[in-house]
């Protein structure tokens, strides 16, 4: 079935339609049974008004009225016999073309019967039935388009209220629906209205924290710069020797983090400024491999001038490069092929969680692949920022053939 058939428009409209119809329905049904009953019977007291008058000319020897007579040849076999056998009664049947309501009454072991005209009253129910039909048609049809525009009113607004939540979920979080009823406090406030100044304040609520921890990041790690730098210093006095080579390590691996922690936090406060210019990939590609240090295979297929902030996607291809040579195992490729520029090892693969879900920040996926075991988790979190950053998709998946791959593709 058509996806659009699942919408909460067309559910109603036919729900109102199904609606509409029973009720046309049933309301018809009355009117026509009611109006049918009222019609047959004025027809019928004619009849027999018209009858009593033909038995009593009858009894008298006088002339019966007209259209009254002993068994005529129209009389309905089923009347003829209710009157020979001593009772009266009535039917409506046809009589040379046309519609005929019957009296007939025993006369001497015969039928006396005499005839109505029916057509009239038959076309009235008729007439009735079909404007019936008409109205109903045109009740249905109105109330389906009144049903329908207030029904696509609030399906707007909760297509609304969804799409804020989307922009939520991808991080915009000054995304609001702000509905005018949670505003003002004076109008009534209905479910599409509390669902959506629910969604507003879980929103605030969610950016006030996530900003909070973003000051606290920022100012730990700006905090711990100094003493870091100073501790740097302190350790090249030190004798040489493999506790002060320890010591050199952790105090590099702490600033290390410290930049990281700060870098992240300028992205997460999405205020990073862009300066793009043309480079060639392929040369840059290169140059981020020679500053690496890694025994990394650049692959050129096919090279592209792309307009990009250097800086940035030389931070996003270096820190993929790093995290293959890590967490997998060589050989590390590098292939650019036009604006898609692929990095590659041969180790047991990505993670599960971080080719659904993406990088996560302090967790290694210690257990097997790439990003495994080492590292504080914020190098590949970096790179994907960079990459939002600079427009570029940053995608992870397994290398056919067993690796891990990631791949940027600039615009």
């Amino acid at each position: 079935m058509p996806a659009w058939t699942a919408t909460l428009t067309w559910k109603s409209a036919c729900f109102i339609v199904v609606m509409c119809c029973a009720l046309a329905a049933a309301l018809g049904a009355l009117v026509h049974v009611e109006v049918t009953r009222q019609t047959v019977d004025n027809a019928r007291d004619r009849a027999l008004e018209k009858l009593s008058d033909a038995t009593r000319a009858y009894e008298a020897g006088e002339a019966l009225p007209p259209r009254s007579s002993l068994d005529p040849a129209g009389l309905p076999a089923s009347l003829r016999k209710l009157a020979v056998g001593g009772r009266r009664g009535t039917v409506v049947a046809e009589y040379r073309g046309r519609q005929v309501m019957w009296a007939a009454a025993p006369a001497d072991g015969r039928a006396l019967a005499t005839a109505v005209d029916y057509s009239q009253a038959a076309r009235t129910i008729s007439g009735l039935d079909h404007a019936i039909i008409g109205s109903s048609g045109l009740a249905i049809g109105g109330t389906l388009l009144l049903g329908a525009f207030a029904v696509t009113r609030v399906t707007r607004r909760l297509q609304q209220t969804a799409a804020v939540a989307r922009r939520i979920s991808h991080g915009d979080l000054d995304a609001r629906v702000d509905d005018p009823r949670t505003r003002d406090s004076s109008r009534h406030q209905d479910e599409v209205a509390t669902v959506a100044g629910a969604l507003d304040t879980m929103a605030a609520t969610l950016q006030g924290k996530l900003e909070r921890e973003q000051r606290f990041t920022a100012d730990v790690a700006h905090e711990l710069r100094t003493p870091l730098t100073g501790l740097q210093a302190a350790s090249e006095l030190l004798p040489e020797g493999r506790a002060t080579e320890l010591v050199r390590e952790r105090v590099r691996t702490m600033r290390g983090l410290t930049e990281d922690l700060l870098e992240i936090s300028r992205l997460d406060s999405g205020r990073e400024v862009v300066e793009t210019d043309l480079h060639q990939l392929a040369r840059l590609a290169r140059r981020v491999v020679r500053a690496s240090g890694t025994a990394t295979e650049v692959v050129v297929v096919r090279d592209a001038m792309v307009e990009t902030d250097r800086r940035r996607l030389e931070r996003v291809l270096g820190n993929l490069v790093v995290n293959a040579h890590r967490h997998g195992r060589e050989p590390v490729v590098l292939t650019v092929d036009g604006p898609v520029v692929t990095v590659r090892d041969h180790g047991d693969g990505f993670p599960e969680y971080l080719v659904e879900r993406g990088p996560q920040r302090f967790r290694s996926g210690a257990g097997a692949g790439a990003g495994s075991g080492k590292g504080h988790g914020l190098g590949l979190t970096i790179a994907v920022g960079q990459a939002g950053v600079i427009g570029a998709r940053l995608e992870f998946r397994q290398a056919e053939g067993g690796g891990a791959e990631a791949v940027v593709t600039l615009p």
